[in-house]
C-alpha cells in the first residue's frame, strides 16, 4: 500500500513548472485574490483523477496528508481519493469520510476542491439527514464554506428535492463574492433545467436585488426574450 513518501514522489515526478505558473493565474493567487498564497505542481485534472483510482487503498494517514498540503494538487488528489471511496463505501465508510471532511474543512479551499468533492461528500451524507450544517456554513465568514454550503446542495437537485437549496440560495444573495454568485446562478439554473416553474418562483421574489452575475448565471438557458425581460426589470414580481 503506497505511503505519502510514495505519492508526493509520483507528484513531484510529473510536475511541469509552465502549467503551474499558468495555474496560478488561473486561480487568482496574486495578493488579494481569492486564492492568495496557493501553491501548485502543475498536474492537469485527468492526470489527478487517474492517480486517485491507483491510490485509491491508500492509507487515510497519506490522504489527510495530501489534504493538509500547502500544493494545490495535493489536497485535490486527496479529494478525489475521498470522492471516490465515498461513492463506492458502506454507510459507515461514508460516515468517517463525512467526518474527516468536516475535520479538515479549512483545507477545502479552492473552487474547484469545492465543487470536485462537496455534493458527493457533504451532500451525500445529509440527503437523508439532518441539515442544518449546511446553513451554518452558508452563513460562516469563510468564502469557501459557504461554497461547499450551496455545492453540496447540487446532490438534492439532482434528485428533485429543491427545499434546501432555494433556502441557502436566499440566504447568499447578499453575499458579496463573485464566486458566490457564480454557484447560487447555477444551482439556480439546474433547478430550472429540472423544473422551471420552481426556479421562476424565486426569481420573481428576488431578482430585482440579485447580484446581476447571479441572475445572468441563473437565466441562461432561458429563451431570449424572457433572459431579456429578466435583465431589463420588465418581469412582474412575485406577490410577497
Amino acid at each position: 500500500m503506497p505511503g505519502i513518501k510514495t505519492i508526493r514522489g509520483r507528484l513531484r515526478a510529473l510536475a511541469n513548472p509552465e502549467l503551474a505558473v499558468r495555474s496560478r493565474r488561473f486561480f487568482k493567487t496574486g495578493p488579494g485574490e481569492y486564492g492568495e498564497g496557493d501553491r501548485f505542481l502543475g498536474i492537469r485534472v485527468p492526470v489527478l483523477r487517474a492517480l486517485a483510482r491507483e491510490y485509491r487503498d491508500a492509507p487515510e494517514t497519506a490522504i489527510v496528508a495530501l489534504l493538509r498540503s500547502p500544493l494545490h494538487e495535493e489536497r485535490l488528489l486527496a479529494l478525489l481519493v475521498l470522492v471516490n471511496r465515498f461513492r463506492r463505501g458502506t454507510e459507515a465508510v461514508q460516515a468517517r469520510i463525512f467526518e474527516l471532511y468536516v475535520e479538515l474543512i479549512e483545507h477545502v479551499d479552492g473552487w474547484d476542491l469545492v465543487d470536485t468533492s462537496a455534493p458527493d461528500i457533504i451532500g451525500g451524507h445529509l440527503e437523508h439527514r439532518d441539515k442544518s450544517l449546511l446553513y451554518e456554513l452558508a452563513r460562516s465568514e469563510n468564502l469557501w464554506s459557504r461554497r461547499i454550503a450551496i455545492m453540496s446542495a447540487f446532490r438534492f437537485v439532482r434528485h428533485g428535492a429543491y427545499i434546501d437549496t432555494l433556502a441557502i440560495s436566499e440566504l447568499l444573495l447578499g453575499d458579496a463574492e463573485d464566486l458566490i454568485h457564480k454557484a447560487v446562478g447555477w444551482m439556480l439554473r439546474e433547478i430550472g433545467n429540472r423544473d422551471r416553474l420552481a426556479e421562476e418562483a424565486f426569481l420573481r421574489k428576488h431578482y430585482h436585488h440579485m447580484p446581476r452575475t447571479m441572475l445572468r448565471y441563473a437565466i441562461e438557458k432561458f429563451p431570449e426574450p424572457k433572459r431579456k425581460a429578466y435583465l431589463n426589470g420588465s418581469i412582474k414580481p412575485a406577490r410577497r
